[in-house]
């Protein structure tokens, strides 16, 4: 078995490294008027919007404006047979066709009772070259055919040259800020404010944590590799990495996967810091987008202050629960054994009872339950030794003590 040389492992992490940061993110056309072929490459028809294709027939002329609308012409007038928009369908076929393309809400005269109230509807069958019988004379192709299948629908086939394919997209994948969110990519594409570096889509300084959601098709999960972070530029923002996605959990739309970002600033700066996150995919294009982080000012090291306190409350806590055993025990022991009632019970009240006494420094402490029964017997009986010896005569009739009866 031979060993690759250090050279070898050079060269191999160069060309990782290059197929990293070469790698383009698949942003989302422009229009809706693009599609995704049998090898889900993107096929965006853009600057086809609104061209114009006429079909001559013998009870009525057609019309077909490319992603705009179907419409018939003749002696009753214009007749819509359905209007493209974004909620109207544009994929992929097999057979003959190439690509179908579908046109809704059309004309509701004598069709009021159609499916879903459509009205009119139309079918445009796409072939990527010329027709089966070659009448097409021109570079922006022609109408083959035309089927009225009833009077509320055609079928139109219609052969155009289709753009070069694009990008192969993971379809089915997506990126979001909570589960079942795609605002970052959707349908392996990626979205807009999310394709390139843009400051109106940063995130705030002292938004520390962001949390990202992965999901793709079950029978493809197996596909996603780990994600890839890149800086720019590599001082001043300390990124830290986590989640799920980086631990070999396949995401599916059931069971969405990870990524969690810890990102403080060290050190401020004007212009936003770039994060490029780009997701490889086996067989696919790598699915890449960019986050936008401003750094008005210094952070520091925000994780270990937070440490710091979880650390603290763990002791707070140890100490509040030894705390109250530790008076629970002590209250129980004198209670039982030194057979002490009331306040006295309670562990550290001598103590407590001599520090008042040294600081008041007048010589009076705290006074026990049983001092003060003495005191106050002491006092009843000195009354009363008082009173009986107070002669009786020298007490005048017209002196009348307070309460007296």
């Amino acid at each position: 078995m031979q060993i690759p040389s250090r050279e070898h492992s050079f060269i191999l992490f160069l060309f990782i490294f290059a197929f990293v940061i070469g790698a383009a993110s698949v942003p989302v056309p422009d229009s809706n008027c693009y599609a995704l072929d049998n090898s889900s490459r993107l096929v965006d028809f853009s600057s086809w919007i609104g061209h114009p294709f006429e079909y001559d027939g013998k009870e009525f002329d057609l019309v077909v404006r490319f992603c705009k609308d179907v419409e018939t012409r003749g002696q009753m007038g214009y007749v819509d047979f359905g209007r493209f928009d974004p909620l109207s369908y544009f994929v992929s076929s097999s057979g003959n066709f190439d690509f179908v393309q579908g046109f809704y809400h059309g004309d509701l005269s004598n069709c009021e009772h159609s499916y879903d109230k459509l009205g009119r509807t139309a079918q445009v069958n796409i072939i990527c070259g010329n027709c089966s019988d070659g009448r097409c004379k021109g570079g922006l192709g022609c109408i083959c055919s035309v089927t009225q299948d009833s009077t509320c629908r055609v079928t139109v086939d219609l052969a155009i040259p289709c753009e070069k394919p694009g990008p192969r997209v993971f379809k089915g994948f997506t990126v979001g800020l909570h589960p079942r969110s795609w605002e970052i990519i959707y349908n392996g594409m990626t979205q807009f404010g999310f394709d390139e570096p843009r400051r109106e889509f940063s995130f705030k300084t002292e938004q520390t944590h962001l949390t990202l959601y992965m999901t793709a098709i079950a029978s493809l999960s197996t596909l996603v590799g780990k994600p890839i972070i890149k800086v720019f530029p590599e001082n001043g923002l300390d990124v830290k990495i986590a989640g799920s996605s980086l631990t070999g959990n396949h995401p599916t739309t059931l069971s969405p996967s990870t990524l969690v970002l810890d990102w403080n600033c060290e050190k401020s700066r004007r212009t936003p810091y770039e994060v490029n996150v780009t997701i490889p995919v086996d067989g696919y294009d790598p699915v890449q987008f960019f986050l936008t982080k401003l750094c008005e000012y210094n952070q520091g090291n925000e994780g270990g202050s937070a440490k710091g306190w979880a650390i603290f409350g763990v002791f707070s806590c140890v100490f509040l629960v030894a705390s109250a055993l530790f008076c629970c025990g002590g209250f129980i022991y004198k209670t039982r054994v030194e057979r002490v009632r009331g306040i006295d019970a309670l562990p550290g009240m001598s103590l407590l009872s001599g520090l008042l006494e040294t600081v008041s420094g007048s010589g009076q402490s705290y006074s026990r339950t049983e001092d003060i029964n003495n005191a106050f017997a002491n006092e009843v009986s000195w009354d009363r030794s008082s009173a009986s010896s107070t002669p009786a005569t020298t007490q005048r009739p017209s002196e009348r003590t307070y309460g007296a009866i």
